[in-house]
């Protein structure tokens, strides 16, 4: 079934697209999910999908923007969205989870104007949404490669200030660690993987990608190192799979490789309840 994959150049792009979102989405969903903020995925890819319908809009009504990958566009308003969030998060020092619905409800209400004025929803905005296997270009695939090669080095540079500032935050700081910064840098990080993988899970469903398989890792990983471990596995799995199952079936690939997802962590809670 996945030979197919390999015979024509768009479905390869789309595969190797796939296995570097389900490397780099629970990669950093471990961290997002280990400091309670597994919700700014949600409000990030919201005010994404703002971008892309300000995207189509403007490639509607100019030229110069008919061409223009809505992606970039989409990039711009996630990282913008990563920014306010933060400077929320101090406007309310005592209620900072006040900052994600804010931005969520933002990027959905903009989001809907932009659509609105576009006069509706149209196939390229559904492709957006919920995934698709056909629409990944060259561009995108060299995208996704960028930003899974920034995801990696930073990862690897900064892995054991994240871990401290995950689990002990306070004393991070007192230990001389740039928490602002490196808060910053880590926030942009998820800004641009959620805005990349839309392509493939599709932007109402990319932040279950950093949430569920870290979820299922969490039921069976023994120490912090492992839940990557798992969380990769099972991530790309449900990439997998879904992308080809959802090729054959003539189905969104966004909804398929969730509810995979949902299936593994199902069966984790009962396998790992009975353990």
């Amino acid at each position: 079934m996945i030979s197919v994959f390999f015979e024509y150049s768009f479905l390869t792009y789309s595969l190797y697209t796939a296995i570097m979102v389900g490397l780099i989405a629970p990669l950093l969903g471990v961290f997002l999910v280990v400091r309670r903020l597994s919700l700014i995925s949600d409000a990030l890819s919201h005010i994404t999908l703002s971008g892309i319908a300000f995207s189509l809009l403007l490639g509607k009504h100019f030229i110069l923007f008919a061409n223009l990958n809505p992606i970039y566009m989409g990039m711009i308003f996630s990282v913008g969205g990563a920014i306010f969030i933060e400077r929320l998060r101090n406007v309310y020092r005592y209620y900072k989870e006040l900052a994600i619905p804010i931005i969520l409800s933002a990027g959905i209400g903009i989001g809907v104007v932009f659509i609105s004025l576009a006069d509706g929803f149209n196939t390229d905005l559904f492709s957006y949404l919920f995934g698709s296997v056909v629409v990944i270009r060259y561009s995108d695939f060299q995208l996704i490669s960028v930003i899974t090669i920034l995801v990696l080095i930073l990862f690897f540079l900064f892995y054991k200030e994240w871990f401290y500032l995950s689990f002990d935050e306070d004393q991070a700081t007192v230990s001389g660690i740039p928490k602002k910064i490196l808060h910053f840098i880590f926030i942009v990080m998820v800004a641009l993987v959620i805005a990349a993988s839309m392509r493939i899970v599709g932007i109402l469903l990319v932040s279950s990608l950093m949430t569920l398989p870290v979820a299922a890792a969490m039921r069976w990983a023994k120490g912090f190192k492992q839940m990557f471990f798992y969380a990769i596995i099972f991530g790309e799995l449900s990439v997998i799979i879904g992308l080809v199952s959802s090729f054959h079936l003539d189905l969104f690939p966004g909804g398929t490789i969730v509810l995979l997802n949902v299936l593994i962590l199902l069966f984790s809670i009962l396998l790992t309840n009975k353990r």
